[in-house]
């Protein structure tokens, strides 16, 4: 779905397979980072929610973050995407 649309994905961090929470780390043209997490909602449904918007005065604080809540929960995966339009990509994805 990425690569489709001009984007690169990687995996940075592999957790349970069918337990673990998925945090997506969106790079818009390499330069604004956005960290949307799958978020249960009171409906049962799942959006991605942004959780954390990178802080250009604090360039470490988005990697000290993830390494947080991997600490919290080792079961989470971490994918980090390149795309063009990391909103509209967000919007796409099932909940």
């Amino acid at each position: 779905m990425v690569e489709a649309g001009g984007g690169f994905a990687t995996l940075v961090a592999r957790g349970e397979r069918d337990a673990g929470t998925i945090l997506l780390l969106t790079l818009e043209r390499d330069e604004t980072a956005t960290l949307y997490e799958r978020m249960p909602q009171l409906d049962g449904t799942r959006p991605y929610i942004a959780a954390k918007r990178e802080n250009s005065e604090k360039p470490t604080e988005m990697d000290e973050y993830i390494a947080r809540r991997r600490s919290q929960d080792p079961d989470i995966w971490v994918i980090e995407a390149n795309v063009a339009d990391a909103e509209r990509f967000i919007a796409t994805l099932p909940d």
